[in-house]
């Protein structure tokens, strides 16, 4: 079983603290062994020495030295109260012969004494010797010995009996609140281990949930380490390691989606096959061609055998090898109508690093499909040049109207200054010199020079609104046809509509129109240009406050859709649109305002189809209109 960290060093302090205790103990019992045999050696030299003191006292006065000694009855309690020391068990005195004399226990006087350790020995031996002749088993019986001397001979000895067991006992007694204080020691130590781990842990665990999160596929995942340690240094790496992912991540996510995209909206047939000849893949060309439910089954399960899907695959499956372009003719691969027709199939064996096969990979061509595809292309190549020509027309037609536009300016300016002259009186016509100066005086006559020239400002002012109005149909038609670069990204619709909201306002003020807006954060981003689309919202939503002169409410509306969408709706209670109106609303030049130029929704309906989006309108006369935008989900991770 593998142990964690926190397991480890919570056994690890516990060891440590374990041993010191144990070296601590056995030091401490040691001691307390020591000073237990010095006590039980004190205390049988004491009753030795009063047992001495009272034989001196009984042999100088009876000349029958052993009889007294015998007989004495203050000797005879000396040695009776030796048992009741704490580890002595026994007191008597020995002849020189070793024969008992007198002893604590009556029944033994006139045997002979047996042998028995001695007390002094054990004393100076070593510190385990000592443990183990304490510890033992059965115990063991040792003596304090006393001689005893008549004169310069020595005529007998005193021996005190001392227990191991009695020893043990009392070192036992000595040790219990010692073994209590190192058991609480031991579990405050296991205790405070579980903290300290805990607490030098907390920046791995923080370390190893920021990894779970990063590898869950989260973006922007940082971590809140505090500072001054090695863990902050790590954390401050982890943050930009985790930023570098994310900026990879998204990166790789916007080529994977670009490609998925690309190969589902191929009009090639691709199939991925793995080396037993299962199915991985196949992008909706292939599936329209294979039954349902394909996905790891064997190509031969597939189609038949002799179908050319099957023969190339299996082809180059067996030789590792690509193969193709070859031409195959298709007859009805699975019995449906229209699936007929010449193919172009073509294998690529994919191999790894060490030069195993992966798979094989199989693309299918409609050659039918291919020559319509030609002839679009030829008639889109003539359309954009047509483009191109009706672009340079306009182009062209815009300086003569600038030219005309400055000749206008400078014939009105003539003409007011015409009209600032004093009207002068009518001659006679015959006083008048002939040819053209005669038409003026008839002119002059009629009517006045200044009121000529202020009706011919009023002409000119209605030729320049013309020629400006025209002006403007022509730089409509040049930004309508000029192809745009989209800069894609993902945008938020909120964002979108905050920045539309100070531009709308005003019109709504001035129409007494109140704006919603209904934009959860839930709400995907889009994956557009954020540009375009602000201008076309900012038309949808101008064109819904003009709609309703008489006041009304305007809802921005955005929220998720079906097929990776995101639906934006501008729904107002407008004036609506009649229903004869509503299919020619997004047609170039189409207006129903008095000075409108036609050109708004229509590049609102640009907009959208440059983003691969859709956009629908549904109105009711007198009751308000709506237009509803899809527009692609931008791909995050």
């Amino acid at each position: 079983m593998r142990l964690g960290i926190k397991a480890k060093q919570i056994g690890a302090v516990t060891a440590i603290v374990g041993l010191s205790i144990v070296l601590l103990s056995a030091l401490n019992l040691t001691r307390l062994t020591r000073v237990a045999l010095h006590e039980s050696e004190a205390r049988g030299e004491l009753l030795a020495k009063a047992i001495l003191h009272r034989a001196r006292q009984v042999v100088t006065v009876t000349p029958d030295a052993y009889s007294a000694l015998r007989e004495d009855s203050g000797l005879r309690a000396i040695l009776e109260s030796s048992i009741y020391g704490e580890s002595i068990i026994d007191a008597f005195i020995l002849d020189a012969n070793g024969i008992i004399v007198a002893s604590s226990d009556r029944t033994l006087e006139g045997d002979q004494a047996r042998p028995r350790g001695d007390l002094a020995a054990l004393i100076g031996a070593s510190a385990w010797d000592q443990l183990m002749v304490i510890y033992s088993r059965d115990g063991q019986t040792l003596e304090v010995r006393q001689p005893m001397m008549l004169g310069p001979k020595e005529f007998g000895s005193i021996r005190i009996g001392v227990s191991t067991l009695l020893m043990r006992q009392e070192l036992t007694a000595s040790l219990r609140p010692a073994f209590y204080t190192a058991l609480a020691a031991l579990v405050i130590s296991v205790l405070a281990a579980g903290f300290l781990a805990q607490l030098v842990l907390r920046p791995i665990h923080v370390i190893r949930s920021g990894l779970t999160r990063l590898g869950k596929g989260e973006f922007g995942v940082t971590l809140d380490l505090p500072p001054g340690d090695e863990f902050s240094e790590l954390g401050t790496f982890f943050n930009n390691v985790s930023q570098q992912l994310s900026a990879d991540r998204s990166l790789l996510a916007g080529q994977k989606a670009h490609l998925q995209t690309a190969v589902e909206h191929l009009e090639d047939a691709v199939a991925l096959f793995n080396p037993n000849g299962e199915l991985l893949f196949a992008n909706p060309a292939m599936q329209a061609v294979l039954p349902a439910d394909t996905i790891g089954r064997s190509l031969r399960g597939l189609l038949p055998h002799a179908h050319p899907y099957t023969q190339i695959v299996e082809e180059s499956l067996g030789t590792r090898r690509s193969r193709g372009p070859v031409q195959a003719r298709i007859d009805d691969a699975r019995g449906d109508a229209g699936d007929e027709g010449d193919r172009l199939l073509m294998t690529n064996v994919i191999q790894g690093k060490d030069g195993e096969l992966v798979g094989v990979l199989l693309v299918v061509r409609n050659l039918a499909y291919l020559s319509r595809m030609q002839s679009t292309l030829a008639y889109s190549r003539k359309l954009v040049a047509l483009g191109r020509l009706t672009a340079g027309i306009a182009h062209e037609v815009k300086n003569p109207l600038n030219a005309m536009m400055i000749h206008l300016e400078l014939l009105r300016t003539k003409l007011r200054a015409a009209a600032r002259q004093p009207v002068p009186q009518a001659e006679p016509v015959a006083a008048q010199p002939a040819g053209s100066a005669a038409v003026l005086a008839v002119a002059r006559r009629d009517q006045p020079a200044p009121l000529i020239a202020q009706g011919a400002i009023e002409h000119v002012e209605i030729i320049e609104s013309e020629i400006r109005r025209l002006d403007e149909v022509v730089q409509g038609f040049l930004k309508f046809s000029r192809p745009e670069d989209l800069r894609l990204q993902p945008v938020r619709p909120l964002a979108l509509f905050e920045e539309i909201l100070p531009v709308i306002e005003p019109e709504a003020q001035r129409n007494a129109v109140t704006i919603h807006v209904e934009c959860p954060p839930s709400v995907p981003p889009v994956n557009g240009d954020a540009g375009m689309l602000r201008q076309a919202l900012m038309n949808l939503a101008i064109n819904a406050c003009q709609a309703m002169p008489n006041g009304g409410t305007l809802r921005l509306v955005a929220s998720g859709a079906s097929r990776g969408r995101v639906e934006v709706r501008i729904e107002d209670t407008g004036v609506g649109i009649p229903p004869e109106n509503l299919q020619k609303i997004f047609d170039l030049y189409f207006t129903t305002k008095d000075h409108g130029t036609g050109i708004g929704l229509s590049m609102v309906y640009r907009i959208v189809q440059l983003h691969d989006g859709e956009i629908e309108v549904q109105s009711t006369p007198g009751r308000g209109t709506t237009f509803k935008v899809l527009l692609p989900r931008a791909n995050e991770i």
